[in-house]
């Protein structure tokens, strides 16, 4: 693993931003995997400063989100494919048939999954993949559990992550409670992982995801096992990680 220490957020936004620009510009019809959240928006706005400033170029490039809520229409502002074309898709050159995210109002999970695990399987699996850390080591939306899920699932969200993302929400009560996700199976497929990490608030769970025991009570533990994760962190991310 790869630790690349920021002064802060908009440092390691940068930093990030520039690691993704290199694979565009390296291999121009990539397949990026991309998350949501708040931690990848510095990153997702200095790619598109990239871009407007004629330095990147995405006519080529292919994505594959990492997750989606399930019952969501795309309409509503709090999607993630609301969320992409808002922070990105809409403000770079990149085809929209190019993008993908799983399909939130499909009802049929075991239908959706394998479409969506296949779809990945056909563009020849991700070349790059952007992951951001939760608060109880979850990646994507992959949840402490007793094993590690392999393959894109629906998973049932954990009340630490419906607390932690019903600020976006009129009321916890509208925060959906099921998710489509790539499975740790499919996220260790990627040929690079990069994960974003910034705040003191995630100091505990960095230091535990990636100098404890790989486990999958802390799903973010088995990126220990890939062979080429870089962790862009700010200072205050990595304040608790071994000297």
């Amino acid at each position: 693993m790869k630790i690349y220490k920021a002064a802060d957020y908009k440092e390691m936004s940068r930093k990030a931003a520039n690691i993704i620009a290199s694979q565009v510009i390296l291999k121009p019809d990539c397949v990026l995997g991309l998350a949501t959240g708040s931690t990848p928006i510095g990153t997702y706005e200095r790619l598109v400063s990239l871009y407007k400033e004629g330095n990147l170029d995405f006519s080529n490039v292919k994505t594959v989100n990492l997750d989606e809520y399930k019952g969501l229409p795309r309409t509503n502002d709090q999607s993630y494919y609301y969320f992409m074309h808002e922070n990105l898709f809409d403000k770079v050159n990149i085809d929209p048939a190019n993008t993908n995210l799983p399909d939130g109002m499909e009802p049929d999970s075991d239908k959706e999954c394998a479409r969506y695990e296949e779809l990945i399987e056909s563009l020849g699996g991700v070349d790059l993949q952007l992951l951001g850390l939760g608060h109880n080591g979850h990646i994507g939306f992959n949840e402490p559990a007793d094993a590690f899920d392999k393959v894109t699932h629906c998973v049932d969200l954990q009340e630490s992550t419906i607390e932690a993302n019903k600020r976006f929400f009129a009321s916890a009560d509208d925060v959906p409670k099921q998710a489509y996700t790539m499975g740790i199976g499919t996220i260790m497929r990627a040929k690079k992982v990069l994960l974003v990490v910034s705040g003191e608030d995630k100091a505990d769970i960095v230091a535990k995801a990636f100098f404890g025991p790989v486990t999958p009570a802390v799903p973010a533990s088995i990126l220990q096992m890939h062979g080429d994760v870089t962790l862009v962190a700010d200072a205050a991310a990595l304040s608790k990680i071994p000297q």
